[in-house]
């Protein structure tokens, strides 16, 4: 059965890691989730598996995404990719950012869609793991609904069934990554009719999504939702989706729950080598808007410096 994209948390670079992954599979069962964009360079010279890695027992559905423009090197990589178990490999044509650009992928490989097909080719040959695409609606002064059309007619093969667009232009000059996802304005109905003009493909939709009910909003007429920001200064943001989106039972754990067990995951990380830097920086946004928020973030960050969880535990759970 192919998995659900209904509602999905997409890559966020120095934030979807395995850790935050983890945190979020404690409040939801059925949210798809995805890595940092991982580049094939890094794989394949820099034999980069730490960021690879992933909880195989807790974390599915999870998918990897990939940043690369070279046919061979990404099959290389969607066949390492699929050996480690990710249920999808996802290729990054989104990214505006220019050290990407630099590298020849992300966002700007929108503007040769012939190369984007023979990449997609080339993974679908070497894999049976589904691969999917996310990219923005346009590039520069091209966001109009006859460029995402044809852009996507031509890159179109018959197993690519799922295509999650970021519903703004990706401006590769004169603006940083975020403001390429501040500025630009947010054009979901060009994200609407690509549904209208294809309407087998699976069309998820990104970009300045803040809540459930927005998603369900747009769910009227897309089959999926993929948020980033929002649930990431959030977490607790996603603890109906399984039951509002999936119409399944959630999993019901509650804030002081989902970080006393947070906090032993952190503990055991320790032990493999992750400083608390790393782990507690996730969880930041757990008690966003409680009267506590201001003290609870300020002895995370204590924590942090003097990477001593013991001294502050208690502490962190009696404030959320």
């Amino acid at each position: 059965m192919p998995l659900s994209h209904k509602f999905c948390i997409a890559p966020m670079m120095q934030c979807t890691d395995i850790h935050d992954r983890f945190l979020f599979r404690l409040i939801t069962k059925k949210a798809f989730l995805y890595t940092e964009m991982v580049t094939t360079g890094a794989i394949i010279h820099g034999r980069c598996y730490e960021q690879l890695k992933f909880n195989n027992d807790i974390e599915h559905p999870v998918a990897v995404q990939l940043g690369g423009s070279d046919p061979h090197e990404l099959a290389e990589c969607a066949k390492i990719c699929s050996s480690l178990g990710y249920d999808e490999i996802n290729l990054n044509i989104g990214c505006p950012s220019e050290r990407v650009q630099k590298g020849s992928f992300g966002a700007c490989l929108m503007q040769d869609p012939e190369l984007v097909k023979d990449c997609i080719v080339a993974m679908q040959e070497v894999t049976t793991t589904p691969v999917t695409v996310k990219c923005r609606i346009g590039v520069n002064d091209r966001d109009d609904i006859d460029f995402l059309n044809n852009f996507v007619s031509k890159i179109l093969t018959p197993s690519l069934k799922t295509l999650i667009v970021h519903a703004r232009v990706a401006i590769l000059k004169g603006l940083t990554p975020r403001q390429n996802r501040q500025i630009p304005p947010l054009k979901y109905d060009n994200v609407y009719q690509l549904k209208d003009e294809f309407p087998d493909l699976e069309i998820v939709i990104n970009g300045g999504i803040k809540d459930i009910n927005e998603s369900l909003d747009h769910l009227k007429i897309v089959d999926g939702v993929m948020l980033g920001r929002s649930p990431y200064d959030n977490p607790m943001m996603v603890n109906n989706v399984d039951s509002k989106i999936f119409h399944e039972v959630d999993i019901g754990l509650d804030r002081k729950s989902i970080l006393k067990a947070y906090l032993k995951y952190c503990s055991e990380q320790i032990e493999n080598g992750y400083p608390l830097s790393r782990t507690l920086k996730h969880i930041f946004g757990l008690n966003r808007g409680l009267k506590n928020a201001k003290a609870y973030r300020s002895l995370i960050l204590e924590t942090m410096q003097k990477n001593n969880l013991k001294a502050t535990q208690e502490d962190l759970i009696s404030l959320v």
